[in-house]
Order: structure tokens, then C-alpha cells, then sequence
């Protein structure tokens, strides 16, 4: 059983590992804005990754992301100005501030969690999205720590000198970044493929009949929810190191309404839909941008248009999803991925199909 589970870990590291080295060599040969974007895409995958756990494979509705997003950013810039302030170097001052960020938004997590392991549906939602509301009366409050409307500016330590020579200020980032995705990516399906995994499962399809199989309902929701928050946290404080900032702006309703909307075009509870997700929020804005730039429209149009069209896009691909492919993206290429495998086809040769097919279990969705 043991070796059977290191087995299965070794094989997901190596997968996990392997897309990563590839990734980072891409990183060397990017214009430095596609760094800047390929890195922004890793910081929305380790939301976008803890977002799709909570929501589809423990079923808590959480609207409020962004605000937990929001917290390890300013975790970030406030542990990386302070360690700058104080003199330090080297990458204990960009590493030191990702901990804070991943900590502080976990503790975050933990209160929030409590609060939500008790709600269900539309409560639930509500609750999360006070979080992304009450963002700018905390930072207005507070504004001679977090800088009020304008936010902070975040210090941010570049390359150890000892490697300076081989890093672009992009392509560290981009690589810190990707890397921080990777481990989010790891942890997580290591979490959802062993027990607690099954649990969080159990506790989505029946609280009921989880209880009565002897799982702790809510220690089960407020662990999930705190693991999410993490996974937020360390997202935000890798955007913080990317943008240099942190502003409530950056993390406003609207953005907690494009996680959701990434995480379910892509495809719930899907490690991989996370992906698609977080790369649709980076890709999906430009291109729409782009379009518009194209058709040359009028100053006052081009105006409306933007960024509200994205929205639009946004929720008539959400639309599209529910209706036409409820698994996502990820579940679209899954099901083409099965079709193209030897023996995966209809019955052949006027055999018909094995009963016990029709009563066995579907099998249990991939980690990643």
C-alpha cells in the first residue's frame, strides 16, 4: 500500500517535474513581456488550482479569491519591504516574503473557513464575496500601512549575484513563478489523490452519509478551505513579485468573478482545467483587446469596449461550458484523448458491449 502510493507520487513528481524544465527552457527564449505574461499565468494557476479543489472536490462556493489574493500580496510587499529596509539580501528576501504570503493568507483561511464550514450555496458565496468587498475600506483604514487606494510598492530582490549573469529581471521572475505553479500543482494532487482526498469527496456528495462513515464534516471543509487560501496566498504574493505592487485595485470583485469563470471553462475539480483556466485569464483579455485594436473603432466605443467585451466573452464562454461541455475544456480533450486510444471505440464486429460496464463505477478522475 505504501510503496503503491510513493509509486504513484514519484510518478506525478516526475510528470510535474518534467513540464516544468521544459516550461523554464521556454523561458529563455521569450521576448521579455511574454515572461512577464507566462509568469502572470503562473501566479492565476496557484488560485486558480486551490480555487478548483475547494469548489469541485469538496463543493464550497467561494467568490472571494481575489481578496485572499489580495492578502498574500500584501503579505508579500510588506515582508519584502521590510527585509529591504532592513538591509538583507539575497533570495531569503524574495523567498522569506512568498512563506509570509502562503502563512498570513492560510491564518486568513482558517478564520474564514471556520465561518464557512457551517454555510452552504448562496450563503456561502455571499460570505466570500464580503472579503473582495471590504477590500478598499481595509486598505483606506489602514493607509499609512497599506497605502490606501494606490496600494504598495513591493521591493523586489533580483537574481543571487552568483547567477545574475544568466537571468534576465523577466526570466527570474518567470522562473520563480513557474516554480511556485509546480509545487502548488504537486501538493495539491499529492492531496487529492491519497486519503484526504477521498474525504473532501465524500463530504461534497453527502455530508450526511460522510458523517455517518465517520469523517469529521467540518475539519474535512475548514482544512480545504485553509489549503485554498494557501494556494491563493502564494498566488498572490508571486503577482506581487511580478507587478512590484499591491493595490486593491488588482483584486476587485470582477477579478474573483474571472477565477470562477477560468476555473469552470477549464474545468472543475480538474488540476489541468486549472491550467486552461489561468492561461484563458492572461490570453483571453489580450486577444479581446487585440480585436478590438483591430477593427479600429471609435475613440468613445473603443473606450466602452474595454474591458467590459472581455467580460462579455468571458460569460458567454461560461454559458457555452455548462451548457455544451460541463467538464470543461479538460473534459473535452479527455473525452477526444479516449476516442483516439486502440480499443477505445464502440463494439466491434457486432459484439455487443460487456454488461458489467454498465454497472461498474466510473473511475476515479486523475489528480492532475
Amino acid at each position: 500500500m505504501h510503496s503503491s502510493r510513493f509509486d504513484s507520487f514519484a510518478v506525478r513528481a516526475a510528470v510535474v517535474a518534467a513540464v516544468t524544465v521544459a516550461v523554464i527552457a521556454i523561458i529563455f527564449v521569450l521576448p521579455p513581456f511574454r515572461n512577464y505574461q507566462l509568469a502572470t499565468i503562473a501566479a492565476y494557476l496557484c488560485a486558480t488550482a486551490g480555487l478548483t479543489v475547494l469548489i469541485g472536490r469538496n463543493g464550497q462556493l467561494s467568490l472571494g479569491h481575489g481578496a485572499l489574493m489580495a492578502c498574500g500580496a500584501y503579505s508579500f510587499a510588506l515582508t519584502s519591504n521590510a527585509m529591504g529596509d532592513a538591509g538583507a539580501t539575497g533570495i531569503s528576501v524574495l523567498l522569506v516574503p512568498l512563506a509570509a504570503s502562503v502563512i498570513v493568507t492560510s491564518v486568513v483561511g482558517i478564520v474564514v473557513g471556520a465561518a464557512a464550514a457551517r454555510l452552504h450555496g448562496p450563503y456561502l458565496a455571499g460570505l466570500t464575496l464580503a472579503l473582495v468587498v471590504v477590500i478598499p475600506s481595509i486598505t483606506t483604514t489602514f493607509s499609512s500601512v497599506l497605502g490606501g487606494d494606490q496600494g504598495l510598492w513591493a521591493y523586489v530582490e533580483g537574481p543571487p549575484s552568483s547567477i545574475a549573469a544568466a537571468f534576465t529581471v523577466e526570466q527570474w521572475q518567470a522562473t520563480i513563478a513557474v516554480l511556485a505553479a509546480a509545487l502548488t500543482v504537486l501538493a495539491l494532487s499529492n492531496l487529492i489523490a491519497g486519503d484526504f482526498g477521498r474525504r473532501m469527496q465524500a463530504v461534497r456528495d453527502d455530508e450526511i452519509a460522510a458523517r455517518l462513515a465517520g469523517i469529521d464534516v467540518a475539519r474535512t471543509k475548514i482544512t480545504t478551505f485553509v489549503v485554498s487560501a494557501g494556494a491563493a496566498g502564494l498566488g498572490g504574493g508571486v503577482l506581487a513579485m511580478v507587478s512590484q505592487s499591491a493595490s486593491p485595485g488588482a483584486f476587485g470583485v470582477t477579478f474573483s468573478l474571472f477565477l470562477l469563470m477560468g476555473v469552470v471553462i477549464g474545468g472543475l475539480g480538474s488540476l489541468l482545467g486549472a491550467v486552461w483556466g489561468a492561461a484563458l485569464l492572461v490570453v483571453m483579455p489580450a486577444l479581446v483587446s487585440a480585436l478590438t485594436d483591430s477593427l479600429q473603432l471609435s475613440p468613445s466605443l473603443a473606450e466602452r469596449l474595454d474591458g467590459n467585451l472581455a467580460i462579455a466573452v468571458f460569460g458567454v464562454a461560461v454559458i457555452l461550458i455548462v451548457l455544451l461541455a460541463p467538464a470543461g475544456l479538460q473534459g473535452l480533450f479527455g473525452a477526444a484523448i479516449r476516442r483516439l486510444r486502440p480499443g477505445s471505440g464502440g463494439p466491434r464486429h457486432g459484439r455487443h458491449r460487456d454488461s458489467t460496464s454498465v454497472s461498474t463505477p466510473p473511475k476515479a478522475e486523475a489528480s492532475i
